[in-house]
């Protein structure tokens, strides 16, 4: 269970007005019907709305102060493995507890998840949970300004918004770097996609591997959240520069497969020339050939964990930290 400190004030619409120096219709029209407000009247409106977090409420009046059990997150993807057990252990835990899940996939954007995040504190939700910590300066201020509990999950940190579920993708990065530099090959490298959560991870696999003497270590990026045919092409990158005794860190299991699939097919040994980590340690990872070496994270545990601290606030519970980490262990198999 978990806990936070309470956010700013909410902004009535009268008081929006007032600093814009306009009236409450001109407001309401500025936020319903724009293309019906003057460019200068409309850029003084949404001036003052940034700098207060305000968010309309589209609830009528009546309703407002009801409860609408309703739970708002927002996503990266769905289609990633990453992230679809702890959804699914979100919902299951929200929904056992009689409030729905309303669900926004951002596709690593942080402009996006704003959009979401403004749609749906319109609709007020009960509470509201959100993947990582990084966040647009606008996404912040709506987000205090709504005084909803708010969990972000997949990562950590000493302040968050409210509370955190998740665990340090730095750590992980420099666990997997504390297995794979004793085995001494000449080449390290790592193939990651260019998410925060990704970045971090390769962050500390570096620091991991000079704190062992090891300093050139070529970097291969994909888009996020990375595939079977980028971790194919990109391990076929490294190889066509040279040295054999290679080994390489894959920010998802997904992208190891692929760099995995290109080994095989230069029939080069496994982990004897080129050792491989992943990371997720998905369904499929256990019954690769070889199986596969990777980074094991409860997904299902985030999403469990995320609905339980807001359950515990919204039903008035025992406050707790405001800060879970869930942790992380290696699996070491055959490709490393």
């Amino acid at each position: 269970m978990c806990d936070s400190t309470a956010g700013t004030q909410n902004v009535t619409l009268a008081e929006i007005a007032k600093m814009a120096g306009v009236s409450s219709v001109t407001v309401s029209r500025a936020i319903n019907t724009p293309h019906l407000v003057k460019p200068e009247t409309l850029q003084a409106v949404r001036a003052v709305i940034d700098r207060t977090g305000y968010v309309p409420n589209l609830l009528a009046g009546g309703l407002a102060s009801r409860k609408s059990r309703l739970i708002a997150a927002v996503v990266p993807s769905v289609s990633s493995t990453m992230f679809s057990e702890t959804i699914e252990s979100l919902n299951s835990e929200l929904v056992s507890a009689g409030y729905q899940l309303l669900l926004g996939v951002s596709g690593y954007d942080p402009a996006r998840e704003f959009e979401l995040v403004s749609a749906v504190l319109a609709r007020r939700p009960d509470g509201i949970i959100l993947t990582g910590l990084s966040h647009l300066d606008q996404t912040t201020n709506i987000l205090r300004s709504a005084q909803l509990p708010i969990v972000e999950i997949w990562d950590l940190s000493s302040a968050p918004l409210d509370m955190a579920v998740g665990f340090s993708h730095h750590k992980a990065g420099q666990l997997v770097a504390e297995h794979l530099a004793p085995l001494n090959h000449e080449r390290y490298a790592q193939i990651g996609a260019k998410d925060e959560r990704g970045l971090q991870r390769r962050a500390g696999y570096i620091q991991g591997l000079a704190a062992s003497g090891i300093f050139d270590v070529p970097l291969k990026t994909v888009n996020a959240p990375g595939s079977f045919r980028e971790g194919r092409e990109m391990m076929a990158e490294l190889l066509d520069e040279g040295g054999l005794s290679l080994a390489v860190f894959c920010s998802s299991d997904l992208i190891a497969q692929g760099a995995l699939a290109e080994v095989q097919a230069r029939n080069l040994s496994i982990p004897q020339q080129v050792a491989i980590v992943g990371f997720g340690d998905f369904a499929f990872s256990a019954y690769t050939h070889p199986p596969l070496t990777t980074v094991r994270v409860d997904r299902a545990d985030i999403g469990s964990r995320a609905a339980k601290c807001l359950l515990s606030r919204l039903n008035g519970l025992q406050r707790e930290p405001s800060v879970i980490d869930v942790g992380f262990e290696m699996v070491v198999r055959e490709t490393a």
